[in-house]
């Protein structure tokens, strides 16, 4: 199995070398050169599996150079009851008006990110030692990706992280998990600027080949092919715990900001599995779901960037979307870089003449979600079922209840547990999240962080600083 760029200017390259490289060089994102088939004969072997026994059969089929008893040995490292709280890792959450969610934050942090960091902490530790190298980790975070790739590779051989976040843009909990952190590996460094400006200026730094390669910079945000792979296993693990038979049809909602959760359903799509429909939710900053109803895509600046009570989806323009262009695309590279030349010219690009083809060829359909949707999703919801569900879920649970079908489990996955947004919460029923046993005292914990002014040049400077040797 060999990647390619969807800018179509990188050779061939392993898992491996993709694994460190994150962003290709030619500034696109890689992509396996075909997509593994799935027949319904080893779909249905496949229930029997449990969790990290599924991710090694599903990551094998993307990972050729890894022997299988390796890989096996990580997933089953990466996906413990002690680090996911039970046996079943990902449990399936009856809700309902054929409804359940998809529990994806019964990890370390709380968010639906552990399911792919927990492998990466184990894969890029792996790979560093076979090579004898080291590692420098440059990420950007809305809120749940720094806290997943911090936990995930504390302490990890040969990496540091240096984790770029909007200052004050993210929840109270969110930045205690962070910047609580004291490992010497671990760097927070938080911007005055919005997500995506801290985006950007990770783009900047892996394009630039040089520096990129003098101080082994890397990436954990979904640029990275292998956090992709990773989420791909558990929309096959949540289509085989909603059936019981081959051929049945299941539809995924995902809350959506960079878009590499809901591409990672569009991979297992692909791959075979039954998917009936793929609903993309937005809260406010709806760049995603203005390409998805009119085929146009149209980031915003950093000033038009709504703060939002789902402050991880708070993105405007997503990376991962690339990925999905390039497919719908026919996945032509010229035409895939002709978009984003014309996005860097105008700010925009039109594909509105591929519209129709956007639920009839892929089954993606999306809706957006506000504020006051959200509240009153969260407290209706509460108050009918008893579950309490977060922010970015609640995006996700109200834009799906447009689209549940008759016969056909709609799977909402959930992104991070409420205790993480305690005040929405507390806005919502009138009274705060329960927060776990043993994050209790999270707040009190002293916080290390660097702030600085959002110019790629300073960060630059910090991590020529700080690079591990």
């Amino acid at each position: 199995m060999k990647y390619r760029s969807t800018r179509g200017g990188m050779a061939p390259q392993s898992f491996s070398d993709i694994l460190l490289e994150g962003l290709a060089p030619d500034g696109g994102l890689t992509l396996p050169e075909h997509l593994p088939q799935i027949d319904a004969d080893t779909l249905e072997s496949w229930r029997r599996l449990g969790y990290a026994d599924l991710a090694a059969e599903i990551l094998g089929l993307f990972i050729d150079d890894i022997s299988k008893a390796d890989l096996s040995r990580l997933t089953h490292a990466a996906y413990t009851p002690s680090a996911f709280g039970s046996d079943g890792i990902v449990p399936l959450k009856p809700l309902d008006r054929g409804m359940s969610l998809l529990g994806l934050s019964e990890g370390p942090t709380l968010a639906f990110k552990d399911m792919a960091m927990q492998f990466l902490g184990q894969v890029f530790e792996y790979v560093l030692d076979k090579r004898q190298g080291s590692l420098n980790i440059l990420g950007a975070t809305s809120g749940d990706t720094g806290s997943a790739a911090e936990y995930a590779l504390r302490g990890k051989r040969g990496v540091s992280v240096f984790m770029l976040s909007p200052q004050g843009r993210m929840s109270e909990f969110q930045r205690a998990q962070m910047y609580s952190l004291q490992d010497a590996n671990i760097h927070n460094i938080a911007l005055n600027g919005v997500f995506d400006e801290c985006q950007d200026i990770v783009k900047a730094l892996a394009g630039d080949l040089q520096f990129k390669s003098e101080y082994r910079l890397g990436a954990v945000n979904s640029i990275n092919w292998a956090r992709i792979a990773a989420q791909v296993v558990y929309y096959f693990w949540g289509w085989l715990r909603a059936t019981s038979g081959p051929g049945q049809q299941v539809s995924f909602a995902v809350p959506s900001g960079n878009f590499g959760n809901i591409l990672a359903g569009h991979i297992a799509r692909r791959m075979g599995l039954p998917v009936r429909r793929l609903v993309l939710a937005t809260n406010e900053n709806n760049v995603l779901e203005e390409f998805f109803r009119s085929g146009i895509y149209r980031p915003r600046a950093a000033e038009q960037t709504h703060a939002t009570s789902s402050p991880s989806m708070d993105i405007s323009r997503a990376s991962n979307f690339e990925r999905f262009v390039f497919d719908l695309l026919d996945q032509d590279a010229g035409r895939v870089r002709a978009c984003w030349e014309e996005l860097s010219r105008t700010g925009q690009f039109d594909l509105s003449a591929l519209q129709p083809l956007f639920e009839s060829r892929y089954g993606f359909v999306a809706g957006v979600s506000t504020h006051a949707d959200r509240l009153a999703t969260i407290k209706s919801l509460h108050e009918r079922t008893g579950v309490l569900i977060d922010p970015h879920t609640a995006d996700g649970v109200k834009v799906a209840a447009e689209y549940v079908e008759e016969g056909i489990p709609m799977l909402v996955l959930e992104t991070a547990l409420p205790a993480k947004f305690s005040e929405t919460i507390q806005e919502a029923i009138g009274r705060p999240a329960p927060v776990p046993a043993h994050l209790q005292d999270l707040a009190d914990l002293p916080q290390r962080v660097h702030v600085m002014d959002c110019k790629a040049e300073l960060v630059r400077e910090y991590i020529k600083q700080h690079a591990v040797a």
